[in-house]
């Protein structure tokens, strides 16, 4: 592939993240209209046999899950690099998470029913502003861990310049100081901050919190493996999602490796 023609498949990656990042958006937070063109928001009601739209929910959150771990772990890079150049990695890796992630989105199927739905307008501007601020927490955290390069902009723009890439530097920048995923964080904060919770959106959030959670696991070996004990010593001591009251002045360093 051409050094051209693999910054503008970059950059056409980097921006069908951005369209369908805001489709996400719409669609957690219920303001995609229902029966639109692009899917209904996740808390429209029921439109057909339950059984069948969780069935079709599961395989949904499945295919995401397995697409976004699997292509993510070095072994996978490894054999895939050898049919793709290995400076649009990344780029086709956020490629596929979109097609994923559309998906999701796309076909999800309501299933109607309410947990929770809070009616209180305060209250509902109060669950509104924590999951917006998940959205802005997801943001700003992959700044500090290197926006371009978790994305597939430095690997490209590298590669278009002549130059080799680099691994990033092992860093704690920000909130990695007190919270090893700060990441995960806003992504819990979007799939739960909901005024209202139907069944569909509380199948969701457990999927997607369950996938986290084990996500945490394999991410986390991959690092340990990359970084050695500056990782293992880094996960020993700063919390997962929820900073310590007490702070540990030794902080190492961290970098992700996805």
């Amino acid at each position: 592939m051409s050094r051209y023609a693999a910054l503008i498949y970059g950059l056409a990656c980097y921006a069908l993240f951005g369209v369908v990042s805001i489709w996400a958006l719409a669609f957690l937070g219920n303001f995609l209209p229902a029966d639109s063109a692009f899917g209904s928001s996740i808390d429209s009601p029921a439109r057909g046999w339950w059984p069948a739209a969780l069935a079709v929910n599961a395989l949904l959150l499945t295919m995401f899950a397995v697409q976004h771990s699997v292509m993510a772990r070095p072994w996978f890079k490894r054999r895939w690099t050898k049919l793709i150049p290995e400076p649009v990695e990344r780029s086709t890796y956020v490629l596929f998470s979109c097609i994923a992630l559309g998906l999701v989105v796309w076909l999800w199927q309501p299933i109607g029913g309410i947990v929770w739905q809070v009616n209180s307008p305060a209250l509902r501007a109060a669950i509104y502003a924590l999951y917006f601020a998940g959205w802005l927490t997801i943001v700003a955290s992959s700044f500090f861990i290197n926006h371009f390069d978790l994305f597939g902009l430095r690997q490209v723009w590298l590669y278009y310049q002549g130059l080799p890439y680099t691994h990033l530097p092992f860093a704690t920048p920000g909130p990695y100081r007190f919270i090893r995923h700060p990441l995960y964080v806003g992504w819990l904060l979007t799939f739960w901050a909901a005024p209202t919770m139907t069944y569909s959106h509380l199948f969701f959030a457990l999927g997607t919190t369950a996938y986290i959670f084990i996500a945490v696991i394999f991410e986390e070996r991959d690092l340990i493996a990359h970084f050695g004990e500056r990782y293992a010593e880094y996960r020993r001591s700063t919390p997962m999602l929820v900073p310590a009251l007490r702070t540990n002045s030794s902080r190492t360093e961290k970098a992700v490796t996805e």
